[in-house]
């Protein structure tokens, strides 16, 4: 996290001070970095925590690093510092901490103040207005400030006990600066958590000192005892006692280092930024809605529901299949997916590779009855066969239009299921074989090992496979068809394509149409408008042709109940339908 967090005290001779301050440095440390002791014995301790490597190493002093007392370097004045080192808490010769990162190769560094005179000056604003007149009620807690130009900061107040002081306590905060505004606002809870820790020690530590300090000596008693003098609280009487001092803790400086450290990088690590390319897709709402479908029935089979159907009907449900054996089963994924996890199992590749074994007319009449909506009925042995045909064709369609029964002993009427696989044996009714509203395909065993010479080089090649496709409304060659079945075969003939950018281009055509049956639904289902309007609206869309509305109507079929609720939801009221005539 690009932010610097920074511990403040307020000292009753010099005002708001900033005593230890961790920023984060992305660019390598200079080059005359050493690697001794912070005694100067030339040995190097390391921690492990969080995934941070914790090194105090000697650096190269100058006017660049650590906490310099030179009139041209960020920082106060020598004069401007308590002689007990209340406004100070690194000697002057100390060269701070730094703290490697070994995953983000990122370095943590902590001095008195910020190494760049802007930050410094950040930094400084931050601590007045933290202390003077940025305060909550009560003068303890966290509170939020800041502009554009300076940083946004997320400070916390507090006290800590010290006998010696005006009060027995004196007051301190602990800074959190930023450029980013939202970021910080999200991370308070977080942040509120972690430093409320920090000051909880601080003061639990500084509480034990106070404490036993009074035991020792009571002041308050000592101080009513006393004559007053107004030379009580001069200069060098009444200097602050370090934060050292206060808790009995010497190595409090290097455990605020770590503690800051790990804020910061904790602190970046759980907040990510994600690109959203949009509005979820309908195939997306409508996945989601059938797992909530699902949810719903796993758990009534799980409760009192032990009610089991009759095994002459398959279960089935919009664009999904559930096996009977297994109540648990997931939604069907895409053909995509399905294909990388059963390719041993798959026939059919893709629709390219469907069209090359049925042929393009063949092809061109089943893509047809599957755009409109028509039965298509698959005969055959092979179940594998007949799932990954199932499979290959339904990408065509939006997911909520797909109700698939991959296999049963029995015809399923039209109204079940738009994909029906059959064994061979099975017998449809004749009005079946003559309707214009279905579509068979027979596969029968050949002998001819040469009927596909060398099309295909699969371990499971199609040459054992004869595809007989019938209808009783064949679709002649010269038909113009719906303008997307144009366009798919436009994409499946072009061989500079790969089956990946064929994929895609199914998504996006069948995005644009779904687009297409919104506006149509609304149109007319929510806006109740006349006919002649339908039609004006129809030629607007690039849609007026018969196939193509027929294809528009049963595409209606795949919308979301999220999107048709939504629509229903917002009908125009009957002023605004008046005052549009």
């Amino acid at each position: 996290m690009n932010a610097i967090v920074a511990l403040c005290h307020f000292c009753e001779l010099h005002g708001p001070r900033t005593l230890f301050c961790t920023e984060v440095l992305h660019s390598p440390l200079p080059q005359g970095a050493g690697s001794g002791d912070i005694s100067g014995q030339n040995e190097q301790a390391e921690e492990e925590e969080g995934g941070i490597q914790m090194s105090s190493r000697i650096r190269s002093h100058s006017p660049a690093e650590g906490a310099s007392t030179d009139s041209s370097s960020p920082g106060p004045k020598k004069s401007d510092m308590c002689e007990a080192s209340g406004c100070r808490s690194l000697a002057g010769g100390h060269p701070g901490y730094v703290s490697h990162d070994k995953e983000t190769s990122i370095k943590y560094v902590s001095h008195q103040h910020p190494n760049h005179p802007q930050l410094f000056s950040i930094v400084r604003q931050a601590c007045v207005r933290s202390l003077s007149c940025e305060v909550c009620p009560g003068r303890e807690g966290p509170i939020f400030f800041g502009d554009e130009q300076h940083g946004f900061v997320f400070s916390h107040t507090f006290f800590i006990k010290d006998s010696l002081a005006r009060g027995f306590q004196r007051w301190y905060s602990i800074i959190t600066i930023m450029m980013d505004r939202i970021y910080l606002i999200n991370s308070w809870p977080f942040l509120l958590g972690k430093i409320r820790g920090i000051i909880d020690e601080l003061q639990g530590k500084a509480l034990k000192v106070f404490e036993a300090e009074q035991f020792g000596c009571p002041q308050r008693a000592q101080r009513m005892n006393t004559a007053f003098t107004p030379f009580l609280h001069q200069r060098n009487g009444n200097a602050a006692r370090s934060l050292t001092s206060l808790t009995n803790d010497e190595n409090l400086w290097a455990c605020l280092h770590t503690s800051f450290a790990w804020l910061l990088k904790a602190c970046g690590s759980r907040l990510t930024e994600k690109l959203l390319e949009g509005a979820p897709t309908e195939d997306t709402l409508v996945q989601m809605e059938k797992l909530a479908d699902l949810k719903e029935e796993s758990e009534g089979w799980d409760g009192s529901e032990e009610e089991e159907k009759p095994s002459s009907q398959p279960d089935v449900v919009e664009g999904q299949e559930l096996s009977k054996s297994s109540p648990e089963t997931s939604l069907m994924p895409d053909c995509n997916s399905w294909n990388v996890a059963h390719r041993r199992l798959s026939v059919f590749r893709s629709l390219r590779h469907m069209r090359q074994v049925l042929g393009a007319s063949a092809f061109r009449m089943l893509a047809w009855h599957v755009l409109m909506g028509n039965q298509v009925i698959w005969k055959a042995r092979d179940m594998d066969l007949v799932q990954s045909a199932f499979d290959v064709l339904r990408t065509m369609l939006p997911i909520g239009c797909v109700r698939i029964i991959p296999y049963s002993d029995q015809y399923e009427e039209a109204y079940r299921c738009n994909f029906l696989g059959l064994s061979p044996h099975v017998q449809i009714p004749p009005h079946i074989l003559s309707s214009e509203f279905a579509v068979l395909v027979e596969v029968r065993a050949v002998t001819r090992s040469s009927l596909y010479p060398t099309l295909f080089d699969d371990e499971q090649s199609l040459n054992k496979y004869e595809f007989i496709v019938t209808s009783g409304s064949p679709v002649a060659a010269d038909r113009v068809g719906p303008t997307i079945l144009n366009k798919i075969e436009a994409a499946l003939t072009n061989q500079n394509l790969s089956v990946d950018v064929v994929d895609q281009c199914l998504v996006c055509l069948k995005e644009e149409w779904m687009n297409k049956v919104k506006v149509l639904f609304k149109f007319t289902k929510v806006d109740s408008r006349p006919k002649e309007d339908t039609q004006k609206l129809l030629s607007i869309l690039g849609a007026a042709e018969e196939d193509n509305v027929k294809l528009l109507k049963f595409w209606m079929t795949g919308l979301s109940k999220t999107y048709k609720s939504h629509l229903m939801s917002t009908v125009r009221s009957p002023t605004s339908s008046e005052s549009r005539n």
